[in-house]
């Protein structure tokens, strides 16, 4: 544990190098960020991570496969169907966490949903960036970023692709790797939702529908509420209010 940020590797059952990193020295939080993100874009760059190891967590933040620091093979054997639930899998284990939280944003949010409905049992869980039409019918959702990087060097201003390919240039995306992984990822029924049964937040920004009806999801889930931060899917992670609603939440 860390009062300042720091950064070392994890293995995943594959061999695969995820990197990790954590800030804080309290009690265990893994969050995950979303796809073509990493950790410090997502939770280190605005405060959020910060501001959970002020309120005494341990901010436990992994970089996905074919992200950030993490290895980004261009085997597809490394990217058999649900393979970021096991990474998950693999980042409780190797730090021996009992008694923790989780929380993702996006991608992050649909990972850490297939990991506990796997069996990862969090303290609580906050769903961020999701809504329940999100976690169904990926092939579509997939089909779109898998264009947008088939397309990379043609795609214009205008082009509905066109900030999704800024963004991957941002976070200087292996194209090859994430191409891959976006087949991995699988659909998650909502009747599998009965099985979250741990209190979970459902945290979206009032202009964000990107992956459908948040409120729905909150109702899906046995016991799940909802909380509205500003913004859009993409700005509401800059938002300060993101970090101190999760952390209101782990707090409660």
């Amino acid at each position: 544990m860390t009062t300042e940020l720091h950064s070392e590797f994890a293995i995943a059952r594959d061999g695969v190098r995820l990197a990790v990193h954590r800030l804080g020295a309290g009690r265990p939080v893994v969050l995950l960020h979303g796809l073509f993100s990493h950790a410090e874009m997502n939770w280190v760059r605005f405060g959020h991570a910060r501001a959970l190891a002020d309120a005494g967590f341990e901010a436990i933040m992994p970089d996905l496969r074919a992200h950030g620091q993490s290895e980004a093979p261009h085997d597809p054997a490394a990217y058999s169907r649900d393979v970021l639930v096991r990474d998950v899998e693999d980042v409780v284990a190797h730090y021996g966490l009992a008694d923790f939280d989780l929380a993702g944003f996006s991608l992050g949010a649909r990972t850490s949903t297939a990991a506990v409905i796997a069996g990862v049992a969090p303290r609580r869980l906050v769903l961020a960036g999701m809504g329940l039409q999100g976690l169904s019918g990926w092939n579509r959702r997939a089909a779109f970023f898998i264009d947008a990087i088939d397309r990379f060097d043609e795609v214009k201003r205008g082009d509905p692709a066109f900030f999704a390919v800024q963004f991957m240039k941002t976070t200087k995306v292996d194209r090859v790797a994430a191409r891959l992984l976006l087949g991995s990822v699988g659909d998650i029924a909502e009747q599998d939702l009965a099985r979250i049964a741990m209190p979970a937040l459902v945290l979206c920004g009032d202009q964000d529908r990107d992956n459908g009806s948040p409120d729905a999801l909150a109702e899906a889930l046995p016991d799940g509420r909802m909380a509205v931060i500003p913004g859009t899917h993409m700005s509401s992670v800059a938002e300060p209010a993101l970090g101190r609603a999760i952390v209101d939440f782990l707090t409660a």
